[in-house]
């Protein structure tokens, strides 16, 4: 973590919650001296990421907190974490959708961030479960107006989770008659061992729907999903084809991941499979 004056809040917090995870916790002189910024500043920003229950306050520092795994955040406690990696693996996604193709994207705020880099693609399907990336959609189109090549998109019914994603059997229904090309696929967690995992159980059956129902699977997600595990499995690791991250992911978890999959995209560095 390098010192600089001039970072946002929300880039500051970031930083400061990869420097708890990874350490397993921070003194606040530490990140005073890092980020070149006053004791005030960061006992502020511990204030706001304890308030979002990402970190636990501690004397004179902060640690993780230790998630149960059926802990499910809501929508906007999670979106204000990992924002530039989000903004960075949605580019890198929306290199990957054709004009004209028929997509699926899951709940999520990665997903979401990569909704807004697909509004321009033409003629494109695009089946959700989110009423998120759905509002994105029609949002462009009530700012723009009828415009030929616009997106039409499918929202699936179901009862609405915390991350405000649409699950349950009517959005397993639903689902299960259609066909897409390539799913952009979210996740709460990814590990070896348990593959893509959710903590919420009625997610999980209509994550596994949306697996089943595509030709390609493509996993979009932060550094911080690595070694995550939710309280229930709906993939394992073999059935996806491709996972954009970003470069925050250890080399050690890169090694491990590239034996299972077959492409591995960092978001920002080079790509060294150009087939789509």
């Amino acid at each position: 973590m390098s010192e600089n004056q001039n970072l946002l809040a929300e880039q500051r917090r970031a930083l400061i919650l990869d420097e708890v995870r990874r350490r397993g916790g921070v003194r606040v002189n530490e990140l005073t001296r890092k980020l070149g910024v006053s004791d005030m500043t960061v006992r502020r920003d511990l204030d706001a990421l304890a308030r979002q229950g990402v970190l636990e306050k501690v004397h004179g520092g902060a640690v993780p907190v230790v998630e149960a795994s059926t802990h499910e955040p809501g929508f906007e406690a999670k979106s204000g974490l990992e924002l530039t990696a989000k903004e960075d693996i949605a580019r890198a996604a929306a290199d990957l959708v054709a004009a004209g193709s028929a997509i699926a994207l899951s709940g999520g705020t990665t997903t979401y961030a990569l909704a807004h880099q697909l509004v321009d693609v033409p003629d494109l399907t695009v089946v959700t479960n989110s009423v998120r990336v759905a509002d994105v959609f029609h949002a462009a189109q009530r700012t723009t107006g009828p415009r030929q090549g616009a997106a039409t998109v499918v929202l699936t019914g179901g009862v609405r989770t915390p991350s405000d994603s649409l699950v349950g059997p009517v959005a397993d229904q639903a689902i299960a008659t259609l066909h897409f090309d390539v799913l952009f696929l979210g996740v709460h967690g990814i590990s070896v061992e348990a593959g893509l995992s959710t903590p919420n159980l009625a997610e999980a059956e209509t994550n596994r729907r949306l697996v089943q129902s595509a030709r390609r699977v493509v996993v979009v997600a932060d550094h911080t999903k690595w070694g995550v595990v939710g309280l229930s499995s709906f993939a394992a690791l073999e059935q996806v084809d491709t996972l954009v991250t970003d470069a925050g992911l250890a080399a050690d978890a890169r090694s491990e991941i590239s034996e299972h999959l077959r492409r591995l995209v960092v978001a920002g560095e080079p790509d060294e499979d150009d087939d789509v």
